[in-house]
C-alpha cells in the first residue's frame, strides 16, 4: 500500500509517500481501507520533534481517518466489511490502510462525506472536552476561543452556543476568519494579529459589568498565553491545549491565588482511555451532528501525495476549518 512517511524530523519535504507493507490486524482491531485522513496541527509539531510523544523512524502521520470495513478481526463484534466508519488513532493515517482498535469506530452518519467524517473524532472531541470537562463551561459563562477558523475552533464556537455559553470572543488573523467565525455563531471578533487585541477584549467585558473571560481556550503559547491569563475573570479556567507558538509559557501560581484562577491541561490520547468521559460526549456529538446542529468546516482537501504542501499551508496560517487528505475518491 501508499503511506506517507518520514525518515528525519524536519520541514514539510521530509514525508515521502512510498510503498509499504499493509498493516497486520490483531485481536480486536480491524482494517479501514481509507478515504480520507485528518490532517491536524500537532503533525506538524510531530515532524518537527516537537511533540509530546516520540515519534519511532520511519514514522506515518494521521490521528484520525474515514473510510470502510476492509477485514474484522478475531473478536470484534457489532462491525461487518462493508461498514463505513470514522476512528481516532495515534498514528498511520496517512496511508490506504490502517488498522485500529474496534473500540475507536464510530459510524458514519448517513448524508456525511469522508472528508467531514475525517474533520470529527479528534477535533470534535478536543472542542467539547476543552469545553465541558476541563473548562467546565457553564450556561451563562463567556468564552474566548482563539484561532476561532481553525479546525478546533470552528467546532469549539458551535459547541460553546450549543452549551448555552453568553459571550463568545473569536480571534483569528485574518477578516475572512473572523466572518467564518461570526457565520458559527460567535459574538464579538478580534484579530490577534492587530496590536492591542487584548485590550480590545477586556474593554468589552467591563463594558457588561465584567472582570474578564470565564473560559478560554488557548493552543499558541508565549505572548497569546500571556495575555490570555491576564484577560481571565476571577474564578475563570484557562485551557492550554497546543503550544503552536516557538516560547513555552511560564506561569507563577501566585498569579492564580490571586484572583482563584486555574489553568488547566487538555490532550486527548488520556481521555481516549477514559469510557465514562468518551462515551456520553461522543453520543451527543454524534446527535449534534446528525441533527444539523453542528456543522463540519472542510476548508481543503489534498490528494495523499501532496501532505507536504498541506503542511506547508497549516504552518503558514494559510487555511481555513479542517485540511484533510484525501485516500481515496
Amino acid at each position: 500500500m501508499r503511506a506517507i512517511r518520514f525518515h528525519e524530523l524536519g520541514e514539510p519535504e521530509v514525508l515521502r509517500l512510498e510503498d509499504v507493507p499493509e498493516p497486520e490486524v490483531r485481536p480486536g482491531q480491524v482494517l479501514i481501507a481509507v478515504h480520507a485522513a485528518g490532517i491536524n496541527y500537532a503533525d506538524t509539531r510531530r515532524r518537527r520533534g516537537l511533540y509530546l510523544e516520540d515519534s519511532p523512524l520511519p514514522f506515518t502521520l494521521g490521528a484520525e481517518v474515514a473510510g470502510v470495513i476492509a477485514r474484522v478481526g478475531e473478536g470484534v463484534t457489532g462491525w461487518k466489511t462493508g461498514d463505513r466508519v470514522m476512528a481516532t488513532t495515534n498514528d498511520g493515517g496517512y496511508a490506504e490502510y490502517v488498522s485500529v482498535s474496534a473500540r475507536a469506530l464510530l459510524p458514519i452518519p448517513d448524508g456525511i462525506s469522508f472528508a467531514e467524517a475525517a474533520a470529527f473524532p479528534v477535533q470534535g472531541l478536543t472542542a467539547f472536552h476543552l469545553l465541558r470537562t476541563s473548562g467546565r463551561m457553564q450556561p451563562g459563562e463567556s468564552v474566548l476561543i482563539h484561532s476561532a477558523a481553525g479546525g478546533v475552533g470552528t467546532l469549539a464556537v458551535q459547541l460553546a452556543r450549543l452549551l448555552g455559553a453568553g459571550t463568545i470572543y473569536a480571534t483569528a488573523s485574518t477578516p475572512e476568519k473572523l466572518a467564518l467565525a461570526r457565520s458559527l455563531g460567535a459574538d464579538v471578533l478580534v484579530n490577534y494579529a492587530e496590536p492591542g487585541w487584548g485590550e480590545r477584549i477586556r474593554e468589552h467585558t467591563r463594558a457588561q459589568g465584567k472582570r474578564g473571560v470565564d473560559v478560554i481556550l488557548e493552543a499558541v503559547g508565549g505572548e497569546v498565553f500571556d495575555e490570555s491569563l491576564r484577560l481571565l475573570a476571577p474564578f475563570g479556567r484557562l485551557v492550554v491545549f497546543g503550544v503552536a507558538g516557538a516560547q513555552t509559557p511560564q506561569l507563577s501560581p501566585v498569579q492564580l491565588m490571586k484572583r482563584c484562577q486555574e489553568v488547566v491541561g487538555f490532550y486527548l490520547p488520556p481521555l481516549l482511555g477514559r469510557p465514562d468521559l468518551l462515551l456520553p460526549s461522543i453520543g451527543e456529538l454524534a446527535g449534534s451532528l446528525q441533527s444539523g446542529k453542528l456543522r463540519l468546516i472542510v476548508g481543503e482537501t489534498w490528494p495523499l501525495a501532496q501532505a507536504a504542501e498541506a503542511h506547508r499551508r497549516i504552518e503558514a496560517r494559510q487555511t481555513v476549518g479542517k485540511v484533510v487528505l484525501v485516500v481515496r475518491e
